[in-house]
């Protein structure tokens, strides 16, 4: 059977317009989407097999910690949100655990001032890993076809090998310097690796066959818990083999919410993302956006000015709902978002201090992976997952064969100074024993008309959300395709640094002079890359287009 791949995009020219149109990889009965090609193709050969959906998400994820080990992990976590063909939807929660032995102030000097790299390059960053325990709890619950036959491809890929792409070439070089920095030791990652090697996994491959065999306790009661566990704690780390046997994943209800003719399914907290997302769209919802053209100015104030407000409230309100209390409800509420709108005017920039005073930003790593299946049939899932900064920590386990997260870095390392309110968000972020980390991650399912419409989902830390937005948007609003949406430039607003962070050399200058013109900051430096969207759209026959993000080496597969 044939896959069909979207290294390079399609160009395909109407008639009626003068303009060239994208169109990306189109399957009719299945297709995934992933940051690497070895892993969209071991998910879609789960399919083929006969599997569902959810046995291609365990496939998936197991093969980006072998192909993509720069987000793809055994030493991290996610979120997924899932929608079965009979309508049902749920979501998976997966994130990381502050260790038992955290303290609020761990990262802190006897001045209460944050030591700089304490929470992102050394064992204390690591949170007790979610991604085993992630896998295991959807197979048990939805897999189909034997775990073994799951699990051996991302065994076999580790043995044969990953060839480096030219853009895992600049990776490695960039960041070996940071290896060098976190690692007491030489590991696989501080060899000379160029584009066109082949790199074999072989110690990640003996811990996935223990897997294979053992199962889930093989991570987190096993040989490969003690391994861990003995190497934290050599290296100054916290993780006990306490922690690992008392983590569980949590099934959580989606946050949902309806935007025009769409209902938008996505994850709940501890995941900012559906709360956010929802008040951002509830707060466009009444502006006639298709009426503006896609970039334009005020299509970008009108979603500027609703992002500002919703991550001011995120930096308030959001953190584990296990350990505080989140007004869901009411935040995502349509009147609640006319009313944060009403001080906004197309004559002029709002000011983020005049909307919540506060020192608060959101700080999270951009470097996240994520992928979009969907199964032959009609089973959906969406999931986004992570090692927090780019290779985590940059703490390689060389007898286990995978970097561990950062995620501690999540937490709000020291409250922030108060506000109006009294502190804001970062006391319900700050660092307790076993309490999950706040994310931005946001994988996202929308249905339009009560059917299966678009799955989407990004990396990119705070710019997740609007990412997610924007690509929702130039579908629904702009009538763009799906790889016609993924390819647009991306703008992003946070709140607090006050400025639109906007992709460099792709927007028109003249909207850019207008924006500044009516007061907003612009960042047109070169900045990270805002979002690598994976996407899959239900086309009006019901077949598929995907949209591979070119930021990355990401690529669809269907067939």
């Amino acid at each position: 059977m044939k896959y069909s791949y979207i290294f390079i995009a399609l160009f395909v020219l109407f008639s009626s317009c003068k303009e060239e149109r994208i169109v990306g990889v189109t399957s009719n009965k299945a297709m995934v989407v992933s940051a690497r090609v070895e892993a969209s193709k071991i998910g879609l050969q789960m399919l083929e097999k006969g599997g569902n959906a959810f046995d291609a998400m365990v496939a998936t994820e197991l093969a980006l910690a072998v192909a993509y080990p720069y987000s793809g992990n055994l030493g991290g976590g996610g979120f997924m949100v899932y929608r079965k063909n009979d309508g049902s939807i749920g979501a998976l929660d997966y994130r990381e655990k502050a260790p038992l032995a955290a303290t609020t102030d761990m990262f802190l000097d006897e001045n209460g001032d944050v030591i700089k790299g304490k929470s992102t390059k050394t064992p204390l960053s690591v949170g007790v890993p979610g991604t085993i325990a992630g896998i295991f709890e959807v197979y048990n619950k939805f897999g189909t076809l034997p775990f073994k036959d799951i699990i051996q491809p991302s065994i076999d890929l580790a043995k044969r090998g990953v060839i480096v792409t030219q853009k895992q070439d600049k990776r490695i070089k960039k960041y070996k310097p940071s290896f060098w920095e976190a690692n007491k030791d030489s590991t696989l990652f501080h060899q000379v690796w160029n584009e066109g090697d082949t790199i074999k996994y072989q110690a990640l491959a003996e811990t996935l066959t223990r897997i294979r065999d053992n199962g889930r306790d093989e991570f987190y009661k096993g040989k490969t818990a003690e391994i861990f566990v003995d190497f934290m704690q050599s290296n100054g780390g916290i993780i006990t083999l306490q922690d690992l046997e008392k983590y569980e994943a949590k099934w959580r209800d989606p946050v949902t919410f309806t935007y025009d003719d769409l209902k938008v399914i996505s994850m709940a907290p501890p995941s900012s993302g559906g709360v956010c997302l929802a008040q951002i769209m509830n707060a466009i919802e009444p502006f006639d956006l298709h009426t503006y053209k896609p970039n334009s100015t005020k299509a970008m104030q009108v979603m500027v000015e609703a992002e500002r407000r919703a991550y001011a409230d995120r930096s308030y309100f959001l953190g584990d709902p296990d350990f505080v209390s989140i007004p869901i409800k009411e935040l995502i509420d349509k009147e609640y978002a006319k009313e944060r709108m009403a001080s906004f005017s197309f004559n002029k920039a709002t000011t983020s201090k005049d909307i919540n005073p506060g020192t608060i930003e959101v700080v999270e790593s951009d470097e996240t992976t994520h992928y979009s299946i969907v199964d032959q049939f009609g089973n959906a899932v969406s999931v986004t997952t992570t090692l927090n900064g780019a290779y985590g920590s940059k703490i390689y386990v060389s007898d286990l064969g995978f970097f561990l997260n950062n995620e501690m870095d999540d937490f709000s390392s020291k409250p922030g100074v108060p506000n109006m309110f009294g502190l804001v968000g970062a006391e319900a972020n700050k660092i307790e024993p076993e309490k999950r980390m706040l994310s931005s991650m946001t994988p996202t399912i929308v249905e339009k008309n009560g059917k299966l419409w678009m799955i989407v989902g990004t990396p990119g830390g705070s710019t997740i959300i609007t990412s997610v937005l924007q690509t929702i948007l130039n579908v629904h609003e702009f009538g763009m395709g799906m790889q016609e949406s993924v390819n647009q430039p991306r703008f992003h607003h946070q709140w607090l640094p006050d400025e639109i962070r906007i992709e460099p050399n792709k927007f028109d200058e003249k909207t850019l002079k207008e924006l500044e013109a009516l007061g907003y900051k612009l960042n047109t430096k070169r900045t990270p890359i805002i979002g690598k969207v994976d996407a899959i759209l239900v086309l009006p026959d019901g077949s598929y287009e995907g949209g591979a993000d070119p930021r990355g080496d990401d690529t669809a597969v269907g067939f």
